[in-house]
């Protein structure tokens, strides 16, 4: 008879890892290089730090180093609210009827609600450690924002924010947790910069994307001496932060001899996957072990299922380098869906060249669908999920339901990145029926493909 597996499974203190693991270390096919978008040659650390922090210009580079020590002042931070809980989903399984067994790694339990704190810290931190007076950045939801503000408090940075237009206006009560903080947080586009102006001189009408607020962002930094951007998402550094997510849940299950068939994650940019993932998909690349790993994404902003792989600028207003990666070209406006954080028409160079390998799957979900499973999850499992969390909510489901269709017991793993508390204008719009599910058509998505800029 297997031992009874807890509820919550906590490591002790002592157990947070000490180190960040780098999955391009493991990978025989490297993400491709960012790209200068003037010569369209790969970017040196020296062209990089004039935007980014110079030591995550060195982390953003590097394919080679497998772990990088954590600072001992990031580390005692983490101790503030890590090591999170990896949860025995038991209440689900049983609503679902399903012989599968299903964990999710909860990543909720701090001030900002969600995982993107993992890399904010370390951000401010080599960004103190460089002398800067601030530094500026994007927020879809608002996750990202919220994390950073937190951390430029602790260590006494500027913040400034350009907070997605609809995700501004659909959640001040995030918004209003970063000025909280002292952050300052501007809804984009605006008129504060010249890439501003120019979206909304082109689209008058928009709710904004992740793209426009990289940009300006980006013009904010460095046009500010003292100022640089960072970012929560897409970059090799982010994840590799992240990785302390995926490292917790893997010595956790291995306490108790647990091995999970499935590893789901949904994905935006690809932060909080890629951090779910690291340490499992290291032992793929290394022919240690196999796991079946999903990539779950809107199917409002589907850049895995109906994007094109090909270099692509980060930003909207075409002034961040280029990255290889799947796109649905910089110029996509997505729908004003409420998983802010998945509004972003690129997905992570690591992860685009595992997914092209064929090392992980990806499949798209509706709004609607996705509310239902956050519904389900939080009567169940007494968590408000975030909009962006429940995609893996709804994958999870599916393939537990899958499994009490065959009589398979298999072990489910996902990541529930944070919160929905600050996102109850959308669960209301989903209580009172008037959500709807808005997918691009596909003359839609090659209209925005056709503009990709020409790189060989």
């Amino acid at each position: 008879m297997e031992p009874k597996i807890p509820y919550k499974i906590y490591l002790e203190e002592s157990e947070i890892p000490q180190a960040w693991y780098n999955v391009r270390a493991d990978m025989k096919n490297k993400p491709a290089p960012l790209l200068n978008p003037g010569t369209l040659q790969p970017m040196t650390i020296d062209e990089l730090k004039g935007v980014f922090c110079e030591e995550l210009c060195r982390q953003e580079l590097d394919n080679d180093t497998a772990y990088f020590p954590i600072p001992e002042e990031i580390l005692n931070f983490y101790k503030m609210y890590r090591p999170a809980p990896l949860v025995r989903a038991y209440f689900l399984e049983k609503a679902l009827g399903t012989p599968a067994k299903i964990y999710y790694k909860f990543e909720g339990n701090n001030t900002s609600g969600s995982h993107k704190l993992n890399s904010a810290i370390a951000q401010a931190y080599y960004a103190k450690k460089q002398g800067l007076k601030g530094v500026t950045t994007e927020t879809g939801a608002g996750q990202w924002g919220t994390a950073l503000s937190m951390a430029c408090s602790y260590f006494g940075l500027d913040c400034q924010v350009f907070m997605v237009k609809c995700s501004y206006e659909q959640k001040p009560f995030r918004r209003e947790v970063m000025r909280t903080y002292g952050a300052n947080v501007t809804p984009s586009p605006s008129t504060k910069t010249e890439v501003g102006k120019k979206i909304l001189a082109e689209y008058p009408d928009t709710t904004g994307s992740l793209g426009c607020a990289i940009s300006e962002a980006v013009e904010a930094a460095v046009t500010q001496p003292g100022y640089r951007y960072v970012l929560g998402s897409v970059l090799n550094q982010v994840l590799l932060h992240q990785s302390i997510i995926g490292l917790e849940a893997k010595a956790a299950l291995d306490k108790y001899g647990i091995k999970p068939d499935i590893i789901i994650g949904c994905a935006g940019g690809g932060s909080n996957l890629g951090g779910l993932i690291s340490p499992f998909m290291g032992e793929k690349l290394r022919g240690e072990a196999d796991y079946r790993i999903i990539a779950v994404e809107p199917a409002s902003c589907p850049s895995f299922t109906r994007g094109k792989y090909a270099y692509d600028f980060c930003d909207t207003g075409e002034i961040c380098p280029l990255a290889k990666m799947y796109t649905l070209g910089s110029q996509f406006m997505p729908s004003a869906s409420h998983a802010g954080g998945l509004r972003y028409h690129g997905m992570s160079s690591i992860l685009s060249q595992l997914y092209y390998d064929g090392l992980m799957e990806a499949r798209s979900v509706e709004q609607t669908a996705v509310f239902e499973a956050a519904e389900l999850f939080a009567r169940v499992e007494g968590t408000l999920p975030a909009p962006e969390s429940s995609h893996a909510i709804r994958a999870a489901i599916d393939e537990a339901l899958k499994c009490k269709e065959t009589g398979e017991e298999k072990t489910i793993l996902f990541g529930l990145t944070g919160t929905g508390y600050f996102d109850l204008k959308a669960y209301e719009q989903f209580n009172d029926k008037t959500m709807t599910d808005v997918i691009p058509t596909d003359e839609q998505i090659a209209a925005s493909l056709a503009k990709l800029p020409k790189v060989e």
